[in-house]
C-alpha cells in the first residue's frame, strides 16, 4: 500500500471513528474540547506511523488505546483526577503493540450511550443554532473546519470561531455528559433534530451559492438521522425526520438537469427517483406509526413526501390528502411557511384561485417578507389564471430576493415566459 493509499484509509477510518472515539473520551475527560483534542492527537500519531506499519486491522481501537494514552498525559500535565489516572492506566496492556493491537474500546451499548450522550451535548440549546450545527458536524459528522466552511459557503475563520466558541462554552456553562430525562429529554430531542434538518435542507435547497444542491451535506444529514435512529429507536419523531430526509433525498438525482439547472418536482422524471431510499423512507415511517402517539411535524411532512412517492405521475398524486395533512401540520406547529406550502398544496387540490386567496392574505406577514418563495409561488397561480403581467413581476422579485444563482435563473426564465404565455409549460 504506497503513501497515499494509506492516507486515504486514514481518512476513511477518520470518518467512521471520530465520533465513536471523541464520544468516548469524552465520557473520560467530560470536556468534548478535550476529547476533540485528544482525538486530533490519536490522528496525527496515525498519519505519522501507519504509513510505515501499515494499518492496524482494527484501526478504531488503536486510535482509542492511544487517545488514552493522551489523556493519562493530559491527566499528568494538570495534576488533575490522580484516580482516573490510575483506571485508565489499568485498562492498558504492558505492551504496547499488544494494546494497540487488541485493545477492548467497549462494548456496543457503551458505544451506543456515548454517542447519544454526544448528540445531545452538540445540540445543546445553551449554542447557538449556528454553533450547534459547526460542533454537529465537527464531532458527529466527522468534517474539517474546511469542509464545513465550503458546504455553507462561509470564511473558514468563521466557522473555526464558531467552534472553538461552542466548546468553551459549554466548558464554562459546565454541560453535563449526559442523556437528558424525563421533561428535559423532549426539548432537547426537538434541539437534535433541528440542527440535522437544517443540515439536509441546505444540502437539499442550497440558500446561497452556484449550486442548487450540495448532496455531501444530505449525505451528512441522513448519517446523523440514521444513527440517531438506532439509538433512541423508541421516539416517533426520530424515525419521522429520517423518513422525511430518505424520501427527499431519493428525488435528488432528478431535481438536476445536465448543466445543473433546478428542476421542479412536477417536471422531474420519476424513474430517476432512487426507489431504495423511497423503500428505506417509507418503512421508517411505518416505524413512526407503528410507535404510536400521533404524527409529529416531522412524520406530518414525511407523510406528505410519501404522497408524492407514490404517485407514478405527478398527475396520479392525491393533493386533497396532501392538503389535509398540511393543515393538521398547521394546527400542530403554525407558522407561515406551512402556510405557504398548503396554499401550494390547496392550488393543486382545488384551483389556483383557491391557493391565491391563501397566499394573498400571506402577503404582509412580516417573516416572509424577504422570503423569495412567497412571490415565486404567487407569481405562478396568476400565471395558471392568465395574469400573465402580474405574475412576471413576481417571478422578478423573487428572483431578486434569492441568494442562490441557479434559482434566480430558473424565476428569471419564468419570468421572460410570461411575455410569451404561449411558449411557457403550464
Amino acid at each position: 500500500m504506497t503513501a497515499t493509499d494509506t492516507h486515504r484509509a486514514i481518512d476513511a477510518v477518520w470518518r467512521i471513528e471520530s465520533a465513536r472515539l471523541i464520544a468516548g473520551l469524552a465520557r473520560i475527560v467530560r470536556d468534548v474540547g478535550v476529547a476533540e483534542e485528544l482525538a486530533q492527537d490519536a490522528l496525527v500519531i496515525a498519519l505519522e506511523r501507519w504509513p510505515e506499519s501499515g494499518v492496524p486491522d482494527n484501526p478504531g481501537a488503536w486510535l482509542m488505546a492511544t487517545a488514552k494514552h493522551r489523556a493519562i498525559d493530559h491527566f499528568r500535565r494538570n495534576k488533575l483526577l490522580e484516580r482516573k489516572h490510575e483506571e485508565l492506566g489499568r485498562e492498558l496492556k504492558t505492551q504496547q503493540d499488544v494494546a494497540m493491537a487488541n485493545f477492548d474500546i467497549a462494548n456496543d451499548d457503551d458505544i451506543g450511550d456515548d454517542l447519544l450522550r454526544l448528540v445531545f451535548v452538540s445540540c445543546h440549546p445553551v449554542l447557538s443554532t449556528e454553533a450547534r450545527v459547526a460542533l454537529t458536524l465537527r464531532l458527529l459528522g466527522g468534517l474539517t473546519t474546511q469542509e464545513i466552511a465550503r458546504a455553507f459557503l462561509v470564511p473558514e475563520p468563521t466557522i473555526a470561531q464558531r467552534i472553538v466558541r461552542a466548546k468553551r462554552t459549554l466548558s464554562e456553562a459546565r454541560v453535563p455528559f449526559e442523556v437528558p430525562r424525563g421533561r428535559d429529554l423532549a426539548a432537547r430531542l426537538s434541539s437534535v433534530l433541528e440542527v440535522i434538518y437544517l443540515v439536509f435542507n441546505e444540502g437539499y435547497s442550497a440558500t446561497s451559492g452556484e449550486d442548487w444542491m450540495r448532496p455531501a451535506l444530505c449525505e451528512d444529514a441522513l448519517r446523523l438521522g440514521r444513527i440517531l435512529a438506532e439509538l433512541v429507536q423508541h421516539e416517533p419523531e426520530v424515525h419521522g425526520l429520517v423518513a422525511l430526509m430518505e424520501i427527499q433525498a431519493s428525488r435528488s438525482r432528478a431535481r438536476v438537469g445536465p448543466t445543473g439547472e433546478p428542476i421542479l418536482l412536477l417536471d422531474q422524471d420519476r424513474g430517476r427517483w432512487d426507489q431504495l431510499l423511497i423503500h428505506r423512507g417509507l418503512a421508517a415511517l411505518e416505524r413512526a406509526e407503528q410507535l404510536g402517539g400521533g404524527f409529529g411535524p416531522y412524520a406530518l411532512q414525511a407523510a406528505i413526501a410519501a404522497c408524492h412517492a407514490r404517485a407514478r405521475t405527478g398527475a396520479e398524486t392525491d393533493w386533497e390528502r396532501i392538503a389535509a395533512l398540511y393543515e393538521a401540520l398547521a394546527q400542530l406547529t403554525p407558522s407561515p411557511i406551512v402556510e405557504l406550502n398548503r396554499a401550494v398544496a390547496v392550488a393543486m387540490a382545488f384551483g389556483p384561485a383557491a391557493g391565491l386567496e391563501l397566499i394573498d392574505g400571506l402577503i404582509s406577514e412580516p417573516s416572509l417578507k424577504s422570503y423569495h418563495l412567497l412571490p415565486s409561488v404567487r407569481g405562478d397561480f396568476l400565471f395558471k389564471l392568465g395574469r400573465f403581467a402580474d405574475a412576471q413581476a413576481e417571478f422578478e422579485r423573487a428572483a431578486s430576493l434569492t441568494r442562490n444563482a441557479r434559482e434566480r435563473e430558473l424565476l428569471l426564465g419564468r419570468a421572460r415566459a410570461c411575455a410569451e404565455p404561449s411558449q411557457a409549460e403550464p
